[in-house]
C-alpha cells in the first residue's frame, strides 16, 4: 500500500472511514423481503447482525432482554450501574439531569461504588429466565477477578472490551491476563477487542476468539482522539481486520473468527457499509441512545467517560426519535437513517442484488 510521506522522518498509509467510502451497485436487484440478515456465532444464530455495545446509557437487562427478542444480542456492561447498586434507575436519570461541568465528577463519583458480585449473578439469571441469549462484557483489567462469577451465572457468551485489546500485554507491576490460556479454559465463546490493525487482529484470533471488536469503541461519546491521540479510521480498519480473518482461516485450517465493527456505527448507512467492507456484524450504541425506553433518558456516554484518572469520553445528549423497536425496524418517521435500521440494510442489500450478508461483504465500493 502506498505511503504518504507526512514530512522527511515520517511516512503514513492512507486510512478511510465510512464516510469517505460508498458502495457501488451491481447489475442484479433483489425484493428486500428475500434479503437475510441473520448470522451465526459458535453455537449461536441471530436474524439481526446488530450487538449493543455494552454501555449503560442503552444496555440494562430489560433492554438487553428487548433485543434479544428482537432478534439481536445485547451485551451488558458488568463493570457499570447495574451491577454496583441494586435499582440503579434513580442515578440513571440523575446523569440526564446534570450540568455538563459537573457530569464527569459526578459520574466518577457513581461508578466508584465496588462492583458486587451477587448483582452479576442477578442480572445475568434475569436475563436467562427471559429466554435470551446470554452476554455480558467485562474490560481486560476485571477479567480474572469476575471471570468466574460470569460464567458460573450462565453467561452464554463472554466479551472482554478495552479501548485497544493486546494479545501481548506487558506489564512490570502484575501478570496480565493471558488471553489464549484464559480463552481455552472457558466452556463459552469469547468475543475480544478492540483492535484495529491487521497484526493486531491475527494475534487476538491466534488466542481462540470466537469474534475479534474492531474499533476502539465508545463512538460518538468517546474523546480517544483528543486525550490519547489515537484513532484509526473505520473502513479501513474493518477491511485489515477482514484480511486477517481469511488468512487466519488458511493457517488454522478452516476456523472463521467473526468481525464486528464497534464505532462509528452512528446512522444505518454505516452498518452497510462496515458489512460491505467486511464485517460480520456490528456492535452499535448512539443509535439506541435515540430510543425512548433506553437507559439513558437521551443521553450517552461509556465507560470511558467517568476513567477515574483520565477520562476519554464524554455524555453525549441525543434527541429521541422512537422505540427500540422502531429504530430497529421502524417505521421510520426521520429520512436521517436513525430509525429502521434493518430494514436499511435490507434495502441496500437487496438494491445491489446480495440476499446474504456473507455474499454483500464482497460488493464493490468506492472512494469518494
Amino acid at each position: 500500500m502506498t505511503e504518504i510521506e507526512i514530512g522527511r522522518a515520517k511516512r503514513g498509509r492512507r486510512a478511510f472511514s465510512f464516510d469517505d467510502i460508498a458502495i457501488v451497485p451491481s447489475r442484479r436487484t433483489r425484493d428486500p423481503e428475500e434479503v437475510s440478515t441473520a448470522w451465526q456465532i459458535d453455537a449461536y444464530r441471530f436474524e439481526l447482525p446488530i450487538v449493543a455495545a455494552p454501555m449503560d446509557s442503552v444496555m440494562s437487562p430489560t433492554t438487553a432482554i428487548a433485543l434479544g427478542r428482537h432478534g439481536g444480542l445485547g451485551v451488558l456492561n458488568l463493570e457499570g450501574l447495574w451491577t454496583r447498586y441494586d435499582d440503579p434507575t434513580a442515578l440513571l436519570a440523575e446523569v440526564a439531569d446534570l450540568d455538563g461541568a459537573e457530569a464527569t465528577t459526578r459520574m466518577q463519583d457513581m461508578y466508584a461504588e465496588p462492583i458486587k458480585p451477587e448483582l452479576i449473578t442477578a442480572r445475568l439469571h434475569q436475563m436467562r429466565d427471559a429466554g435470551v441469549t446470554v452476554a455480558g462484557s467485562l474490560s481486560p483489567q476485571r477479567t480474572k477477578e469476575f471471570a468466574k462469577t460470569v460464567v458460573d451465572a450462565g453467561v452464554d457468551m463472554f466479551v472482554i472490551r478495552g479501548t485497544t485489546v493486546s494479545a501481548e500485554h506487558v506489564s512490570s507491576q502484575a501478570e496480565p491476563l493471558n488471553l489464549k490460556e484464559f480463552i481455552y479454559e472457558l466452556d463459552v465463546p469469547v468475543i475480544v477487542g478492540g483492535c484495529a490493525t491487521y497484526q493486531a487482529a491475527l494475534h487476538l484470533m491466534r488466542t481462540g476468539a470466537a469474534g475479534v471488536l474492531v474499533g476502539f469503541g465508545g463512538g460518538a461519546a468517546h474523546t480517544t482522539r483528543t486525550v490519547l491521540g489515537l484513532a484509526v479510521p473505520m473502513a479501513s480498519a474493518v477491511a485489515d481486520v477482514a484480511a486477517a480473518r481469511r488468512d487466519y482461516l488458511d493457517e488454522s485450517g478452516g476456523r472463521y473468527v467473526h468481525v464486528i465493527a464497534d464505532g462509528s456505527i452512528g446512522r444505518s448507512g454505516d452498518i452497510a457499509k462496515a458489512v460491505a467492507c467486511g464485517a460480520d456484524a456490528v456492535m452499535v450504541g448512539s443509535p439506541f441512545a435515540r430510543a425512548s425506553d433506553a437507559p439513558g433518558h437521551g443521553f450517552h456516554w461509556g465507560t470511558e467517560a467517568h476513567h477515574p484518572e483520565l477520562p476519554r469520553g464524554q455524555r453525549v445528549q441525543f434527541e429521541t426519535v422512537g422505540t427500540l423497536e422502531e429504530i430497529l425496524f421502524g417505521p421510520s418517521r426521520v429520512a436521517d437513517g436513525t430509525m429502521n435500521l434493518v430494514g436499511a440494510l435490507r434495502r441496500a442489500m437487496a438494491t445491489t442484488g446480495y440476499t446474504e450478508l456473507k455474499e454483500f461483504q464482497r460488493i464493490e465500493v468506492v472512494v469518494e
